[in-house]
């Protein structure tokens, strides 16, 4: 393997070498003898194997076996100092440069185990049912299409109006009386060509209006709004299909996502049947607060935050860059608390019927 040296700078101090590849953190090695110095310098110079370099190394007057120099770029791995050289771009020109800051991205992620492109290769080969296209869902169309997911399924039944504009700007004053799923669709092929988009105009009504849709889907993500129980139909569609489910929302002080794992993590009907006794003070609030009649209260910074956590999230599941962060649970940010996050876990409900259908798809 051809080894390459991530994007970083390095100082000797004393006996030691501080080396710097993210702004917020130094890493300091002990290097009396300057071998560290002197592998990182060799690496500067562009991809080497172990082999080439001990033989370079030699020439500074360390003499290293192949075999502990394998060894000391294993330990510059553990660091997310290095990665496999050959796999820093697709091999495809066109690709490449399409995908340069997405591909800069994972860099920070790619080791000698996993290259950055395949990375973009998970999500070119990826098909995401985007369910809503209006507030946080018209942003979470353009951030998936950025990251150059292959394949898109839009849902929704609305149209364009004039009031969307507060807060979707994926539509345009021309759009007014548009299906909003086509309209999207038109937008993604506009974007990037390579992409498979389809739309589709559907009320929901219960998990059955998805089964039909859920087929051969890597993720579902999204919300179904107009109905208190559209998230759980959502919830029990990706349930029984086995794919993993995130969504997202707000109200006029929060915002929040929320991400499943089926049959790995507790789900949005655990959830749900962890709510307080409708007869508590806590219950009577609850129940309250769900008859309170909120039209559209998201403004476009909302709504773009919550699309662009949903598809940050998204991207988690699909490449496996990092765990998702909200799994299991809802993530919320409190606008009056400067939008600090605080995970907010599902309890998980032994006897879910719903947990068991995605128990009942594992092997």
């Amino acid at each position: 393997m051809r080894v390459g040296l991530k994007e970083c700078v390095w100082e000797t101090v004393g006996d030691d070498i501080v080396v710097v590849a993210d702004a917020r953190e130094a890493i300091t090695l002990s290097d009396p003898e300057g071998q560290v110095a002197a592998l990182l310098g060799e690496l500067s110079r562009g991809p080497r194997t172990a082999a080439e370099l001990s033989v370079a190394l030699a020439r500074h007057g360390h003499v290293l076996s192949e075999s502990e120099v394998a060894q000391g770029l294993t330990g510059l791995d553990a660091l997310g100092l290095v990665e496999d050289a050959d796999g820093r771009w697709t091999g495809d020109a066109a690709v490449d440069a399409r995908h340069f800051s997405n591909l800069s991205f994972f860099g920070a992620y790619a080791g000698l185990d996993r290259p950055r492109a395949e990375f973009v290769r998970l999500l070119r080969a990826a098909h995401v049912l985007v369910l809503g296209v209006g507030g946080g869902g018209s942003t979470l169309v353009q951030c998936l299409a950025g990251l150059g997911v292959g394949r898109l399924t839009l849902v929704d039944r609305d149209q364009v109006e004039s009031k969307n504009f507060a807060r979707q700007f994926l539509y345009r004053h021309r759009d007014i009386g548009r299906s909003k799923p086509e309209r999207a669709a038109e937008w993604v092929r506009e974007y990037d060509p390579t992409i498979e988009v389809r739309a589709v105009e559907r009320w929901i009504t219960s998990a059955a209006d998805l089964a039909d849709l859920v087929e051969g889907v890597d993720l579902i993500a999204g919300g179904v709004d107009g109905h208190p129980d559209a998230g759980l139909w959502v919830n029990e569609a990706a349930a029984r299909a086995g794919v993993p489910f995130v969504g997202g929302g707000g109200t006029p002080s929060q915002i929040m996502y929320q991400s499943v794992i089926p049959g790995r993590t507790p789900c949005l009907a655990c959830d749900a049947a962890d709510r307080p006794d409708e007869d508590s003070s806590a219950g009577t609030a609850l129940r309250l607060a769900e008859k309170i009649e909120l039209s559209n209260p998201l403004t476009g910074p909302m709504a773009t935050l919550i699309g662009s956590l949903v598809a940050f999230e998204a991207k988690r599941h699909l490449t496996g860059f990092e765990p998702p962060r909200a799994a299991g649970g809802r993530m919320v940010l409190d606008l009056r608390e400067g939008l600090v996050p605080e995970w907010q876990p599902f309890v998980a409900d032994p006897d879910c019927a719903v947990c068991a259908l995605a128990r009942g798809r594992r092997p």
